[in-house]
């Protein structure tokens, strides 16, 4: 590792896994992107994520039989874990996640989505004992300051659906934190290539086995644009960021890769600004300086 980094990392392992947690992140992020401009065109929130994952899925499928660790054969509570994590955390939540977003903005997603950091740590706390440092909730406190900063603005905008698109998106953010808890810890048995691939595969069915039982074949007749776009968010906001997320917990664990997924609303915030045409103002700005430097705090710091 350069020295310069070794000033900051403790191990090359740690500072791949921030680089990956990062790559995550902003990868993610990017899914409300193109959501937000597939729900142009008269798309459903089944079909749209029956679309991603139908371009995802070969991605996994061919990761399940190449490029393999060389870990211990999976015992049934692995294959529990995948079946379950699977369902949970990229299906539930990325179902509750697109009916949200019909309903709210994408800055308010994020900001609603992104309390799972919190999440995870206090549900880690709770099941695992795992210690709460003082580093941890200062980060915690800076992280979260800036984004009620970064989207105050969103409060101050009412509608008939901010409710319904806010719960739902929160259901979403729960979702996902029990699956970056449950998968933290089956990674480090079965490893990140596998269980990604197969958790993923699980999703992909799901999502494809709900839009066979719930719409005809004819809904799948879309225009061009959602279809560029679905295969974007499958490349560049699934399968890309799914492997990076596994990588990051593999390395540094599932609480600080949760901690260091705090950028993902500032990643949204400038994307948004790119793409969708949202005003940048001073306060997203500040806000965006105080998530900056809560996970620097966290990504940065030298573990005992």
């Amino acid at each position: 590792m350069p020295p310069f980094l070794a000033k900051f990392f403790s191990s090359r392992q740690q500072a791949l896994g921030v680089l990956f947690a990062l790559v995550s992140a902003i990868g993610f992020s990017a899914k409300a992107i193109f959501v937000k401009l597939a729900y142009v065109e008269p798309v459903d929130a089944v079909t749209l994520l029956a679309l991603r994952m139908a371009f995802s899925v070969p991605f996994f499928i061919v990761a399940m039989f190449y490029g393999q660790e060389k870990v211990v054969a999976m015992q049934r509570r692995d294959w529990l874990a995948v079946l379950v994590l699977g369902f949970i955390g990229y299906y539930l939540a990325s179902f509750l996640d697109f009916l949200g977003l019909q309903y709210i903005s994408a800055g308010l997603e994020r900001l609603i989505l992104f309390l799972y950091p919190t999440m995870v740590v206090l549900i880690s706390a709770l099941l695992f004992r795992e210690r709460i440092g003082r580093t941890v909730m200062v980060a915690l406190l800076l992280s979260y300051a800036g984004i009620v900063l970064v989207f105050v603005h969103d409060f101050s905008m009412s509608g008939d659906g901010l409710f319904l698109g806010g719960g739902l998106v929160f259901a979403s953010a729960f979702a996902y934190a029990v699956y970056l808890v449950g998968a933290g810890h089956t990674i480090a048995r079965i490893g990140a290539m596998r269980f990604t691939a197969y958790a993923m595969t699980v999703a992909c069915l799901a999502c494809i086995a709900q839009f066979l039982l719930t719409h005809p074949l004819d809904a799948l007749r879309q225009s061009g644009r959602v279809y560029v776009l679905t295969a974007n968010m499958a490349l560049f906001s699934t399968v890309l960021p799914a492997f990076a997320l596994a990588a990051a917990m593999k390395r540094i664990g599932s609480m600080q890769t949760s901690m260091i997924g705090a950028l993902g609303p500032v990643a949204t915030i400038y994307l948004a600004y790119v793409f969708l045409g949202e005003q940048l103002s001073l306060i997203q700005f500040l806000g965006s300086v105080l998530v900056l430097v809560g996970v620097m705090m966290i990504s940065l710091r030298k573990k005992k």
